[in-house]
C-alpha cells in the first residue's frame, strides 16, 4: 500500500488524510497533539454554567485571571478562555521573532481551528483567479467539505461574494438582535445596495441544528467561546477522532517534525522528529510527504531542511494576512430590552462591500454581544465603574461588533527567513510591511461600515474601533505561490514543492492570493483537492 507521511492536524491536515484514506493510501499523521480539557457541566447553558459551577471564576477567568483583558492592553474584545490556553502554548525549542507581525502558532490537536468561530466562506471565481487551475476544480470541493463537516447559512443577497455549494443546511435560528438586523436591512436594502454597495446576509458557519454520528446538534446554549460541549461547532480534532477508527491510518503525537531528508535527486526520503519530553529521535522513511502544520510552522521546516540538505536556506517572500478592524456598535432600538444569552454565540451574519475590482470585497462579520465577557467593553466606558456597569445593563442587547476583513497580496517587504545560531539551532524571522494604500483603504471602508451601521438603525461609539495588528487574524499564506511554472522556492497546482520532489504543501502556505475571508473552509477544500488529484487511485 502506497504510503504517506503528514506533518499536523489541523483543518488542511486532517481533510487531506481523509482523502488520502479514501483513495487507498496508508497515512501516518505526526503532531504534537496537546489534548484539550473535557468539558465541564456539557448540559449546562451559559447561566446554568455560572450559577452551578464549583469555581466559576477561575473558570471564566482563569486561576491567576488570564482570561482578563486589562485595560491598556490591546483594545481587543475577545480575550481565549484560560482552558483554551492549550491552543496557543508555545513549544520549547521553537524560536521565533517577528517585526510588523504578531504570530500565534498552535500545536493543539486540531491546530489552529481548535479556536475558530466557524466561519465558513468559499472563494469565488474572481478571488480564484490567480490560482493555477480552473475554479471549478476547487469549488466543487466546498460541497465535499461541507459534507464533511455540516455547515449552515443561506444563498441570499451575499452570494455575489459566497457562492451556493452542495450541503449547505438552513442557518440557525437567529437571536434577537440579529433578527432585528436583517428586518432593518430588508427596510433599507435599497439605499444600501445603491450608495454604499453593501450587501448584508446570513453568516456561513460550520454548525449545525442537527445530529451528526457522534456529534449533537446546537441546541443554543450560549458557550460557544468556551467550546462548545456537544461537538455541534466543528473542530478538526473531530476528524482526527473519526480517522483513529480507520484502518491504513496511524497517529504518532507528542513529536514534533524538525526536517525532512532527501536523496542526491532532491526527492524526499525521510522525516526526522523528536518526541517532545524526552527528545528521542524518530525517523520515518517516507517517499511523500505532506507539510500540514500551518504557514508559518510548514515554512521554517522547508527552510530548516533546505539548509540542512544543501547546506543555504533562502529567503521566503509573499506573506500575507488579513487585515482586521473591530467595529463595536450599538443598536437603538434594542437600548433597555432583555439580552438573549441561550443563543448561538459567534456571527450570525454577515455584511459585504462591494468593490470595482471583486477581488478587493470588503467582508465584515456581524457578531452580536450575548454571553461573552463583559469587561473587555465595560473598561472602554469613560466613567467611573458603577455608572459604566449601569450603562451596559441597559445596553447589553443593544451591543454588537463587526469585524471587518481586508484582503493582502504577495509582496517583497513581507517575508520569512532563517537565523541560524553557532549551536546549529536556528530561528524563524517573520516580517511583514503593510501595503502603502492600506491607511486610506482602512479610512474610507470604515466610513462605508459606519454609515451602514446608521442605516441599519445603529451607532458605533467614537475611539472604540480597534485596528488589529498583523497576525491577529491567523490567516497566514501565500510565501510558496502554486504556479503553473516557477522557481525552486514555488510549488506545482498539487502543492508539490519544485525544491524537494515528493513534498507537498497542503496548507495556506501555498496560496497565491488572499481574499477578505477566513480561509480555513478553502484550506480544507484544497487539501481534499491536492489528495485526490494527486494523490488518487
Amino acid at each position: 500500500m502506497k504510503h504517506v507521511v503528514v506533518v499536523g492536524s489541523g483543518a488542511s491536515g486532517v481533510h487531506f488524510a481523509q482523502s488520502a484514506l479514501d483513495n487507498g493510501w496508508r497515512v501516518t499523521l505526526v503532531d504534537v497533539g496537546r489534548t484539550a480539557p473535557a468539558a465541564e457541566l456539557p448540559q449546562a447553558s451559559f447561566a446554568q454554567l455560572k450559577g452551578e459551577h464549583a469555581d466559576p471564576a477561575g473558570y471564566f477567568l482563569g486561576e491567576r485571571f488570564e482570561g482578563a483583558l486589562f485595560p491598556g492592553g490591546k483594545g481587543e474584545y475577545y480575550g481565549f478562555p484560560p482552558h483554551k490556553g492549550y491552543i496557543f502554548a508555545p513549544l520549547d525549542g521553537l524560536a521565533l521573532r517577528s517585526r510588523g507581525f504578531d504570530p500565534l502558532l498552535s500545536f493543539a490537536r486540531g491546530g489552529l481551528a481548535e479556536a475558530w468561530t466557524g466561519g465558513s466562506f468559499p472563494f469565488t471565481a474572481d478571488e480564484l483567479r490567480d490560482f493555477p487551475f480552473e475554479p471549478e476544480r476547487l469549488l466543487r470541493y466546498y460541497g465535499v467539505i461541507a459534507g464533511r463537516i455540516g455547515v449552515s447559512g443561506a444563498v441570499d443577497d451575499l452570494a455575489r461574494f459566497l457562492p451556493g455549494h452542495e450541503h449547505l443546511a438552513p442557518g440557525l435560528r437567529l437571536d434577537v438582535h440579529s433578527e432585528a438586523l436583517l428586518g432593518a436591512y430588508e427596510r433599507a436594502k435599497p439605499r444600501l445596495n445603491r450608495e454604499l454597495r453593501c450587501f448584508v446576509g446570513r453568516s456561513r458557519s460550520a454548525v449545525r441544528a442537527d445530529e451528526r454520528e457522534d456529534r449533537h446538534g446546537c441546541t443554543y446554549l450560549g458557550r460557544c467561546l468556551w467550546s462548545c460541549p456537544r461537538e455541534a461547532l466543528y473542530t478538526p480534532s473531530i476528524t482526527l477522532r473519526a480517522l483513529l477508527r480507520r484502518e491504513g491510518f496511524t497517529y504518532i503525537p507528542d513529536h514534533v517534525v524538525t526536517r525532512v531528508e532527501a536523496d542526491d535527486s532532491n526527492r524526499v526520503k525521510r522525516v526526522h522528529a523528536r518526541h517532545v519530553a524526552s527528545g528521542a529521535a524518530l525517523e520515518l522513511d517516507a517517499p511523500r510527504v505532506a507539510f500540514a502544520a500551518g504557514t508559518l510552522a510548514s515554512s521554517k521546516l522547508l527552510l530548516d531542511s533546505l539548509r540542512a540538505h544543501g547546506g543555504a536556506a533562502p529567503m521566503l517572500t509573499g506573506l500575507m494576512d488579513n487585515r482586521q478592524v473591530l467595529v463595536p456598535f450599538v443598536n437603538l432600538a434594542l437600548l433597555r430590552k432583555r439580552v438573549e444569552l441561550d443563543s448561538y454565540q459567534y456571527h450570525q451574519l454577515a455584511l459585504g462591500l462591494e468593490r470595482d475590482d471583486p477581488r478587493h470585497y470588503v467582508h465584515g462579520l456581524v457578531t452580536t454581544l450575548k454571553s461573552a465577557l463583559i469587561h473587555p467593553i465595560v473598561q472602554s466606558v469613560p466613567l467611573d465603574l458603577a455608572s459604566s456597569l449601569w450603562i451596559f445593563r441597559n445596553a447589553h442587547a443593544a451591543l454588537g461588533l463587526v469585524n471587518v476583513n481586508f484582503h493582502d497580496e504577495r509582496r517583497e517587504s513581507c517575508s520569512l527567513s532563517l537565523e541560524t545560531a553557532r549551536d546549529g539551532s536556528s530561528t524563524l524571522l517573520v516580517r511583514y510591511e503593510p501595503a502603502a494604500q492600506e491607511p486610506e483603504r482602512i479610512r474610507s471602508t470604515l466610513r462605508d461600515v459606519k454609515r451602514a451601521l446608521r442605516q441599519l438603525g445603529c451607532f458605533a461609539p467614537p475611539g472604540m474601533t480597534h485596528v488589529r495588528p498583523m497576525g491577529a487574524s491567523v490567516h497566514y499564506a501565500g510565501v510558496l505561490p502554486m504556479q503553473h511554472e516557477g522557481g525552486a522556492l514555488t510549488t506545482t497546482p498539487h502543492g508539490e514543492s519544485r525544491a524537494l520532489g515528493g513534498l507537498y504543501f497542503v496548507d495556506g502556505s501555498t496560496f497565491p492570493f488572499l481574499p477578505a475571508k477566513n480561509l480555513t473552509f478553502t484550506l480544507m477544500a484544497n487539501a481534499a483537492r491536492i489528495a485526490d488529484e494527486a494523490f488518487g487511485r
